[in-house]
């Protein structure tokens, strides 16, 4: 990105976040303003994106994931569902140094993306794996082991249950990004059997977008007396 680029960038992150009470250092701007220039440059030779211009995609990609960071702030290890260009996974990293992050894509070229960025955030505790989800549920190395399954556009929520809930921790929860009226009609009587379902509805902030984020925990079966 040119320099007047950078400024716009930085300007709507930082009035965005601090709207949602997070205040980023110097450091976590300066890994999204290169995670955003290598999204930009790459996007003009792979399709990473539709989203284009540095206000924009400020707004629509990087405060739309630290949107999140309320109700995964606390969780230790995060799998980032159809991570793409690394969202939401990759900005709430960068937030949370402890955390412990895995990115996966079906798509070689996005992994590729996501593996370069990566080495220039020279960031430790991120994994990105290319496959599909389904193929981790049998790995000892993944199944059961996360706090948080995160997935922003993916699937319909039966859909999305059925592929993130082997990965889950037995305390672990999944975290499905949608909009509001999306979310309405996927919620159905048989989910509701399996997971508890909480809907929080917010607006991101400087474009007055509406999200619903939907958190779906696997309802403990009680034993037969």
């Amino acid at each position: 990105m040119k320099p007047q680029e950078v400024e716009v960038f930085c300007k709507a992150l930082c009035q965005g976040s601090r709207k949602m009470g997070i205040f980023l250092t110097r450091t976590q701007l300066e890994q999204m303003v290169c995670h955003a220039a290598q999204l930009e440059k790459w996007n003009r030779k792979i399709n990473l994106t539709a989203i284009s211009g540095p206000a924009a995609m400020a707004r629509k990609h990087f405060l739309d994931a630290l949107a999140v960071q309320a109700f995964v702030k606390d969780a230790a290890t995060v799998l980032d569902m159809g991570s793409g260009g690394g969202f939401p996974g990759l900005p709430l990293k960068v937030l949370n140094a402890g955390m412990q992050v895995v990115l996966v894509d079906a798509s070689r070229k996005k992994v590729h993306f996501l593996k370069h960025v990566i080495r220039l955030l020279g960031t430790g505790g991120i994994d990105v794996i290319h496959g599909r989800i389904q193929d981790l549920h049998h790995n000892p190395d993944y199944a059961g082991k996360f706090d948080a399954v995160l997935a922003r556009g993916v699937a319909n929520l039966s859909s999305l249950a059925g592929l993130a809930a082997p990965l889950l921790h037995p305390e672990g929860t999944i975290y499905a990004l949608k909009s509001p009226t999306a979310a309405a009609e996927e919620i159905t009587g048989e989910l509701e059997k399996q997971f508890a379902v909480q809907c929080n509805n917010y607006t991101l902030p400087l474009e007055e977008a509406y999200r619903c984020l939907i958190r779906l925990t696997p309802i403990k079966k009680v034993p037969a007396s």
